[in-house]
């Protein structure tokens, strides 16, 4: 467990094509079911601070207590994932914490020498960081804001992933509720 952020709760990966990974996760590997958000556009998406309108995919499913997310960036805007898009890295891309005091964390996580790559929100309920650890090359950290009805959320798809039998694999977020 990370002294700075506490448990991982999430383990994310850059890729390719959304439903071919979310297809081989879930025949391969046997993870799923998994829930698609298409297109998002996050709320005042910023890297190092300045506006970018990237869009991307996002599929979430649960191995265990672990959330895994797949993210398939849809355009050429400057993001943490089109740098790892560009250079070649598609695969693992950071480790996500989701934190009900998300403000001191990240208080926390500057004054020991992270730095903001990239920030915005979700829905406007959402607040999401990714910090860059330039002495780690890879190690990127992303914070989540931890609100009641984003933990909900996040239990009402833990407990579909653990009653799932394996039929419909794929699905949109929707079917979640």
């Amino acid at each position: 467990m990370s002294r700075l952020f506490g448990p991982v709760d999430q383990v994310a990966w850059v890729v390719r094509d959304l439903e071919a990974a979310a297809t081989y996760w879930a025949e391969t590997l046997g993870v799923g079911p998994w829930f698609v958000i298409p297109h998002v556009r996050p709320d005042d998406f910023r890297v190092d601070g300045a506006p970018s309108p990237v869009e991307m995919s996002l599929a979430i499913a649960y191995s265990g207590r672990t959330q895994i997310e797949l993210i398939e960036q849809h355009n050429d805007a400057p993001s943490m994932y089109r740098e790892a898009i560009d250079a070649g890295r598609f695969g693992q891309h950071h480790l996500g914490f989701f934190r009900r005091d998300y403000d001191a964390r990240l208080e926390r996580a500057l004054a020991a020498g992270y730095r903001i790559g990239q920030q915005g929100s979700l829905g406007g309920s959402i607040r999401f960081t990714y910090l860059r650890t330039e002495g780690a090359p890879g190690a990127i950290v992303e914070l989540v804001e931890l609100s009641d009805p984003v933990e909900a959320s996040f239990v009402a798809l833990h407990q579909l992933a653990a009653e799932w039998d394996g039929a419909d694999p794929i699905r949109p977020l929707a079917m979640a509720r």
